[in-house]
């Protein structure tokens, strides 16, 4: 197991190879003391560096609601000032895995705001994860969008909040040229289940994609 004085100078290494170590190694110390590495590194003049520190640090466990309240403006930060989008995206991965639900309002604005669909679906995936019902209006916008993925992490966010009022509107989705989309669909609607939802399972288990209608027919573990 590395030592905090031993990651410590990993991560004040001229070499950003050193220092991305360095992050790494910080999954094997106490949460305590790996956030507090980590939050010196979330602004590192490396965006590979800066990406993992904030990835580890959306999904570190055993922090306290204060620690995790002492994380929320860094990540805003990360947010919305970033030149990465895909740090950008890892911060609304964070603020959403952390159940920070004060980030509500910045993940909206991010999805709204940002020009990078990477950022956009990294907001409507976590939207699902942080679990806040006023992500309802949004999560249906975002089931419309043009982009194929964004329609996936809509779906299964829309599962993932539990809000039975989704189901006709993902109904409209039963017939969409994409097996994927159909695939995701199937799943999202055993999680919702209801009778309406079990009608439009009963149209899935006949499509011609044999992952799909295996999907509409068996229920999740």
């Amino acid at each position: 197991m590395s030592a905090p004085e031993t990651v410590q100078a990993l991560l004040n290494d001229a070499d950003w190879g050193r220092r991305l170590h360095g992050v790494e190694q910080c999954r094997q110390l106490a949460p305590a003391v790996a956030m507090a590495l980590l939050k010196e590194v979330i602004t590192d003049r490396n965006a590979r560096v800066r990406y993992a520190a904030v990835s580890q640090l959306g999904n570190m466990v055993g922090l306290s609601a204060a620690q995790k309240q002492e994380l929320l403006p860094l990540l805003r930060e990360r947010l919305y000032g970033d030149s990465e989008a895909d740090v950008q995206a890892a911060a609304a991965d964070a603020l959403a895995g952390l159940g920070l639900t004060e980030a509500y309002e910045d993940l909206e604005r991010a999805y709204r705001e940002s020009p990078e669909w990477l950022v956009k679906f990294s907001v409507i995936a976590g939207l699902g994860v942080l679990g806040d019902a006023r992500a309802y209006p949004l999560l249906l916008e975002a089931l419309t969008a043009e982009i194929d993925l964004l329609q996936l992490a809509a779906i299964g966010a829309l599962a993932d909040l539990g809000d039975m009022r989704a189901v006709p509107h993902l109904g409209t989705l039963v017939n969409h040229p994409d097996w994927q989309v159909r695939l995701r669909l199937a799943q999202a609607l055993q999680r919702l289940d209801g009778a309406d939802a079990q009608a439009l399972l009963a149209t899935l288990a006949q499509d011609e994609m044999d992952m799909v209608a295996q999907a509409a027919q068996t229920p999740p573990l």
